[in-house]
């Protein structure tokens, strides 16, 4: 395969990436070079392109002693929210796209999800434990509202009263309402809510098509008071840019309701590394290199640091005092007691396999 030159890397209106980098699984590669002759613009406005995929397995598992969970479920590939640190973005290799615009304007809907789904809890020796939706991309960005795949997945593990963590950072999350408060009546759901940064014009261009500050407190509060369990995930934290949040984005979400608090350090594998420098340069030039730096002192001297148990929240002094200061900040608040986790402890006993009443009279 031989791929188009890059776009040119230049901010866009709703878009986080600035360029698409190369495909590393692909045979070959070409580098644009300006031989003098006129050469068509970079388009400014990207539109979202959606292409199906039919399911052959509904849920992803995984062995990782830093997640609290072994089975995921991914609604939808890539994500048009476009936030441009999102670690997820090298998985679009998988599928022949770019990890850059690609991830988040060639998005892919898996058809067939919650078909697959119920067939994989009804077989002989499953095992019941929490299910994250989703663990990969957002369940739900834009696109949940035309194909409803997070909707039905709500419907189905509450038929079969089958336990789900979810994190999200979109708005959306309340059309669901009703579901969700049907499955933490029965202790079976608990829900964290992605918080960022409370600056709307950093959001705009860090996180372009996902849910305002403000919308995202909103969806704490509401959930909260529909009482459906919430915590708070500040993810993630970017030293020199949005590190001097922390206790007031844990503050607001105490306000909002939360009760539980989580916080994660910026992860830049692969081709994420190259896009958000970009972007930095972009849009926040005089910080680049500060922000850069401060990302090498948390991963030992390189952009970033794949170690289990570091990975999430980095080493050395700079990260170690991002831990105190979100320990300090828990306490004062009120977050994560006992009381608070006991409340959202999820039930893992009521499951039972959805075709399991049904098949008593076929």
């Amino acid at each position: 395969m031989i791929h188009q030159p890059n776009r040119d890397q230049v901010a866009r209106k709703g878009r986080g990436a600035t360029f698409d980098p190369h495909n590393r699984f692909a045979p070959t590669i070409s580098v644009p070079d300006d031989d003098g002759w006129w050469q068509e613009e970079a388009p400014m406005n990207l539109a979202t392109e959606v292409r199906e995929e039919r399911t052959h397995s509904a849920l992803s598992w995984n062995s990782s002693p830093d997640l609290p969970f072994d089975r995921s479920i991914n609604p939808y590939r890539g994500c048009e929210h476009g936030c441009v640190y999102c670690y997820a973005k090298p998985s679009h290799a998988y599928w022949d796209l770019s990890p850059g615009l690609d991830f988040e304007t060639r998005l892919i809907a898996r058809t067939g999800l919650v078909e697959r789904l119920r067939e994989e809890l009804c077989r002989p020796g499953y095992q019941c434990r929490s299910i994250n939706l989703a663990g990969n991309t957002d369940a739900y960005q834009p696109l949940e509202a035309r194909y409803g795949t997070t909707r039905a997945i709500l419907e189905l593990l509450l038929e079969c009263r089958h336990p789900l963590t979810l994190v999200t950072k979109g708005g959306l999350i309340l059309r669901d309402l009703d579901l969700l408060q049907a499955l933490a009546r029965q202790r079976l759901v608990r829900v964290m809510v992605s918080l960022t940064s409370l600056d709307t014009e950093l959001k705009r261009s860090l996180e372009p098509r996902a849910a305002s500050p403000s919308a995202r407190l909103k969806v704490i509060r509401s959930l909260a008071e529909a009482g459906v369990p919430v915590g708070a995930l500040v993810s993630p934290v970017i030293p020199g840019l949005t590190d001097h949040e922390l206790e007031r984005l844990l503050e607001a979400a105490a306000d909002a309701g939360a009760t539980t608090a989580g916080w994660m350090l910026l992860r830049l594998p692969r081709e994420v590394a190259p896009l958000f420098k970009a972007w930095l340069e972009s849009h926040y030039p005089e910080r680049a290199n500060k922000v850069m730096s401060l990302m090498r002192q948390c991963r030992g001297g390189e952009t970033y640091d794949s170690r289990f148990g570091k990975r999430m929240r980095g080493e050395g002094v700079f990260a170690d005092l991002l831990e105190q200061r979100f320990r300090r900040a828990c306490r004062q608040l009120g977050f994560n007691t006992e009381a608070a986790r006991q409340a959202q402890a999820l039930d893992t006993t009521a499951f039972r396999p959805p075709r399991a009443q049904g098949d008593l009279f076929e």
